[in-house]
């Protein structure tokens, strides 16, 4: 826990926004305005905002495009045959991995099931599969229709983890207690890396080892925790792990995915996966013969070329990380999102009005708070907006707020609280 003691002024905010090593990041990036102002931008946690080199790193691409066609696959900075590679040194440091343990590929959702068809091998003793409840209905989606896939009931497969009575998140010894109760039967634990609604971080180390332990394995989306969440995959022994790019690490709406896969599989010839050209070793590629011949790592479990366009915004947030770096980053966030925490129950008071559900403990929860709104509902979260505060509305009564450390300001966190205490009068 921090010990700074926060304060409800404007000058302590403006004071740590000096001591901020990070507060030059915030010009790197491009602010939406709402009524004719800069936003007070807290969605970080749905869509990163544009990175201003954006521009200048696809037309880059687009210009080798128009000056070399096809050979731009070969020739010039940066050819298009090895692209991939450029993004590995900063996925590695953010998800905490060996650069042969990451690539970036596809979306988000298609790289869950491809690796699933790798990691979730059922047979008649182990079927199971342990999830959270309430999973991002993208995950819920995948692990049925897999577990249907292999001509099976999910009611009977899928085990979904649910927060004690009176509770909002899970605790760590209640998913492990889940896990040594199915032990005879569980194939996979396959969960969200920071639970999305409530903005809780689950004990992935613990969870993978627990899971090792009766010999089942452990695959994470990390949607929410990547560039946010402080991520060991590599030491914790994760098996697999997968995540979007345009949330924390703003890479554009929609923009590609990456996914880990532990070394100790690198080599595994046993494990099946389904294969695509650009999984092939690429020493081998153009001899166009069959016999698919994995690359090394997580690099053989490509299908298609590489989406250069994609690559290109995406490496322009990454490089940006690198400079940043994720222990910096961290260690702003926990400030920022204290900060954010102290002002929001100083205001709210005894109001009766909102709730905090995400944990309080601070590698317990990455950047977003999520606000139980008890009264008002959405209209709420609508006057917040019509204040300039660009937050998350999510079913049924909760805003998420995600001050980001690359781009958030202690000043932007002041200006919010000014907002929550004017709005909260027309609630109580």
């Amino acid at each position: 826990m921090s010990s700074i003691q926060y304060e409800f002024s404007e000058s302590f905010a403006q004071k740590m926004d000096a001591q901020d090593s990070l507060s030059g990041f915030r010009d790197k990036f491009h602010f939406p305005q709402v009524n004719g102002k800069e936003a007070i931008y807290f969605c970080g946690n749905s869509l990163g905002l544009q990175p201003k080199t954006v521009a200048t790193y696809i037309n880059k691409e687009l210009d080798n495009w128009a000056k070399l066609g096809v050979d731009g696959h070969f020739y010039g900075e940066d050819a298009w045959y090895h692209v991939r590679k450029k993004s590995k040194p900063a996925l590695s440091a953010i998800v905490g991995a060996h650069e042969h343990e990451v690539v970036a590929m596809n979306n988000l959702t298609s790289n869950l099931h491809f690796l699933m068809v790798s990691f979730y091998r059922p047979d008649q003793t182990r079927y199971k599969i342990i999830t959270e409840a309430g999973a991002f209905p993208s995950d819920m989606y995948m692990l049925e229709t897999q577990v249907k896939f292999h001509g099976l009931d999910p009611d009977k497969c899928i085990v979904e983890i649910s927060p004690r009575a009176g509770e909002h998140t899970l605790r760590t010894e209640d998913i492990l207690k889940a896990i040594e109760a199915h032990k005879e039967n569980l194939a996979l634990v396959m969960m969200a890396g920071l639970q999305y609604y409530t903005g809780q971080v689950f004990d992935m180390k613990a969870i993978t080892a627990a899971a090792h332990q009766v010999g089942a394995r452990a695959g994470f989306d990390l949607a929410h925790a990547v560039g946010n969440a402080k991520l060991e995959l590599h030491d914790w022994g994760v098996d697999f792990a997968t995540w979007c790019s345009y949330k924390y690490l703003n890479s554009g709406p929609g923009n590609i995915s990456g996914i880990f896969v532990h070394e100790r599989h690198a080599e595994n010839q046993d494990l099946p996966r389904f294969a695509g050209w650009w999984g092939h070793d690429e020493g081998e590629r153009f001899r166009m013969e069959k016999g698919f011949k994995p690359m090394y790592g997580a690099d053989g479990w490509q299908l298609a070329n590489s989406n250069v366009l994609a690559l290109a915004a995406h490496q322009a947030s990454l490089d940006i990380f690198e400079e940043a770096g994720m222990d910096r980053l961290r260690a702003k966030s926990e400030l920022l999102t204290g900060y954010l925490e102290f002002l929001i129950e100083k205001i709210s008071g005894d109001s009766g009005i909102l709730e905090i559900i995400t944990p309080k403990i601070p590698n317990e929860r990455g950047c977003q708070l999520s606000l139980l709104i008890h009264k008002g509902g959405k209209s709420v979260f609508d006057e917040f907006y019509k204040h300039g505060v660009v937050g998350d509305w999510r079913n049924p009564n909760v805003i998420r707020l995600a001050p980001t450390p690359l781009y958030n300001s202690f000043i932007d966190i002041y200006q919010f609280a000014k907002i929550l205490e004017q709005s909260l009068q027309k609630f109580a």
